[in-house]
């Protein structure tokens, strides 16, 4: 064993955490790992004594014998293992001692319980109506999603016997096979990870320990969602795995077209059909809001596209509490179905609009010279 000091080896200080360790014994070994420096004595070397440190100092009971006691404090039999101290390690050993427990590598053990996952959230749309999504409201939804099954309570065996040791992997959910110089961990096919193996499934979830279930809730939609807003439900998505944490719901909104308004951010806009005399002459006009009625002026010789703005009738922003307004578009409208004396009187009016020449009709005549423009 090396005499050189283990904090020294790793660069760290001796009140070093547990991350600063592998984060210090992660950085040697990928320099000095002998696959990435064939031939090198030297570097081999540092190898060694890089994973001796860390090995002593990752464990709390050879580091405190180490603290107290210096080297003769350490067990040199407890250190040894498969390879002992040797540089016959791969990439693969390195990143299952200094990531197991973020990855999932070497989790478990001989006769170690199952890993917990957690479940899949779960997303449903949600179609509101436009009056709904502006005011607010509270909706029930049935969701199918997989619960703990409540015959096993999750284990999946039957009621009154366990889960064994997988003796594939020896409970760690994980198999190594060997490729030419790297070695190679994957899932246990056996026991697909868990590290268990159910010799007599429950009957209910046949193993799973979860059940697709449909299940009743409340959400409450806060005023002036609008389409692609996500309210979360904690804990109401799938059921987790061995125990684990249940996922969540995300239920995203959707607004139903509507019959008169359209929605642009917090604006809302709709179409206010005006007829020729009403346009020409001008006068008043009754429009729907979200709160009820509002009257428009609408002046002589209004054209059609104009907007009028109804400032602070849109809705109001779910996050910023800002309120839009509502627009409401002219659209002239020609009369149908005429009879003959109206006819008469639209071409007499015709005529005496002609007359004026383009003082009645600017943009008609401000068209025409641009024709006679391009063709000439």
């Amino acid at each position: 064993m090396s005499k050189k000091d283990y904090y020294e080896t790793l660069g760290v200080a001796r009140n070093a955490s547990d991350a600063e360790l592998k984060k210090a014994y992660r950085k040697l070994a990928m320099k000095y790992h002998p696959d990435r420096n064939p031939d090198d004595k030297e570097a081999e070397a540092k190898f060694k004594e890089a994973k001796e440190a860390h090995e002593v100092l990752s464990d709390p009971q050879k580091r405190a014998a180490y603290d107290q006691f210096g080297h003769a404090g350490v067990d040199p039999s407890m250190a040894g293992g498969a390879g002992g101290f040797g540089g016959g390690a791969s990439f693969s050993d390195i990143f299952g001692d200094v990531f197991g427990d973020i990855f999932g590598g070497g989790a478990g053990g001989p006769g170690g319980g199952s890993r917990a996952y957690r479940g899949a959230d779960l997303r449903y749309t949600l179609e509101l109506g436009l009056e709904d999504a502006v005011k607010g409201t509270d909706v029930r939804i049935r969701v199918p999603a997989a619960e703990t099954c409540e015959t096993c309570g999750g284990s999946g065996a039957k009621k009154g016997t366990s889960a064994t040791t997988c003796q594939t992997c020896g409970g760690h959910g994980q198999v190594r096979m060997q490729q030419g110089f790297f070695s190679v961990q994957q899932t246990c096919p056996n026991c697909r990870g868990s590290g268990k193996v159910i010799s007599n499934p429950c009957p209910d979830c046949h193993g799973s320990g979860r059940v697709q279930k449909t299940k009743t809730l409340s959400v409450k939609v806060p005023a002036g969602v609008d389409t692609g807003d996500q309210i979360r439900l904690a804990g109401e998505g799938e059921a987790g795995e061995h125990g684990g944490p249940a996922g969540d719901l995300y239920v995203q909104v959707k607004l139903k077209p509507h019959d008169i308004f359209k929605r642009e951010d917090d604006d809302l806009y709709c179409e206010m059909p005006v007829s020729i005399a009403t346009a020409a002459l001008g006068g008043e006009l009754m429009v729907p809001t979200l709160d009820g009625r509002a009257s428009i002026k609408v002046p002589a010789g209004t054209q059609s596209e104009k907007l009028f703005r109804l400032k602070g009738k849109g809705v109001r922003n779910v996050r910023s509490g800002r309120v839009g307004d509502l627009y409401c578009r002219v659209s002239i409208e020609t009369p149908v179905n005429l009879t003959d004396e109206q006819q008469q009187l639209v071409k007499q009016l015709e005529e005496s609009l002609k007359k004026g020449g383009s003082k009645h009709n600017p943009r008609e005549q401000s068209w025409l010279d641009k024709i006679k423009g391009f063709f000439a």
